[in-house]
């Protein structure tokens, strides 16, 4: 593909929402196949488009960029066929040696495109309107009333009885992370017990949405629920944040009454995070997602960096196993 192909095909991904890794080639010294300007899309399950070099690199470009759609931390990858000692390591630059290159040394930008989260607010309330406003400027992709859940990373609904229950059972089947409902807690406990899911499903809902902070006014009891979906959001790093089961007393104002207790919450699941594996041959680390080169043998399954390890594996397993 070519530059502008990558540039358009990187905007399409960014419109549809999907997260992605820029890599750039920034450095090549010969004999190198990529040469600076080169550029790709690396894909959450290790799909390359594009070229920023030879199997063996692309190897080492996926496995590192998998890592960085996990961090959301950009990287300069430097990528050696011989042994090179930093004399300063630096957290944002990376050396790897990959014995596989025919020579010749590349560096690769890695910049992870992470789309923000998205917020589903429902309801045209002051705490609706307050939650949209704090939301934008905290950094969230804001989907107003009507407005279609699948992807979204939390969805608070706050229209005081409104066309609730459509949209909460949908958030939960679709397994949307943080679901809210602005309620007193007696109302918030019917509206959750109508729904037509199971038990696991209404304990997820968070009602009276927000943290105990005191809040009077919509713009404090939006801040405490937008601190609630921060403190249970899913994390790039594969943790959820410890230790946030919640059995306090809620003394904020959510419509009819105060002092309302909130609910024993359980935590978000955690997010699966790409695997690696060591190439048996050469000793790099690889991306175990089914993008990458990989051989059965005896009924385990084998990951290679390019395809004269595998060859090399397959001709003589023994060779590589019997360390």
């Amino acid at each position: 593909m070519s530059r502008p192909e990558i540039e358009r095909r990187a905007a399409e991904l960014r419109a549809e929402r999907v997260p992605f890794v820029h890599a750039t080639v920034v450095l090549a010294d010969r004999p190198t196949s990529a040469k600076p300007g080169d550029e790709a899309v690396v894909h959450a399950d290790g799909t390359i488009e594009g070229f920023v070099g030879g199997t063996c690199a692309e190897s080492t470009v996926r496995a590192q960029s998998l890592a960085l759609l996990d961090s959301g931390d950009p990287l300069l990858l430097r990528i050696t066929a011989t042994p090179e000692h930093e004399a300063e390591p630096r957290d944002d630059r990376l050396t790897v040696h990959n014995p596989c290159l025919s020579g010749g040394t590349l560096e690769i930008f890695l910049e992870p495109v992470i789309p923000a989260p998205l917020l589903v607010v429902h309801g045209d309330s002051p705490i609706a309107a307050a939650m949209a406003g704090l939301a934008e400027r905290l950094g969230y992709q804001v989907r107003t009333s009507g407005g279609d859940p699948t992807g979204a990373a939390a969805v608070v609904c706050a229209s005081h009885g409104r066309d609730e229950e459509d949209l909460l059972a949908a958030a939960l089947g679709l397994g949307v992370p943080y679901v809210g409902l602005v309620a007193s807690r007696k109302r918030g406990e019917a509206v959750v017990a109508s729904l037509d899911v199971d038990e696991a499903a209404r304990a997820r809902v968070h009602t009276p949405a927000g943290l105990d902070i005191g809040a009077r006014t919509p713009e404090e009891v939006a801040l405490s629920i937008l601190a609630e979906v921060v403190a249970e959001r899913r994390r790039t790093s594969g943790r959820p944040l410890e230790g946030h089961h919640h059995d306090e007393h809620h003394g904020q104002q959510h419509g009819e009454h105060h002092g309302e207790e909130h609910r024993h919450r359980t935590e978000l699941p955690l997010v699966e995070r790409p695997g690696t594996a060591i190439d048996p041959v050469c000793g790099m680390s690889v991306a175990t997602v089914e993008t990458s080169l990989h051989l059965d043998h005896e009924g385990t399954r084998f990951w290679f960096c390019g395809s004269g390890c595998l060859r090399a594996f397959a001709a003589d397993p023994t060779a590589y196993l019997a360390s």
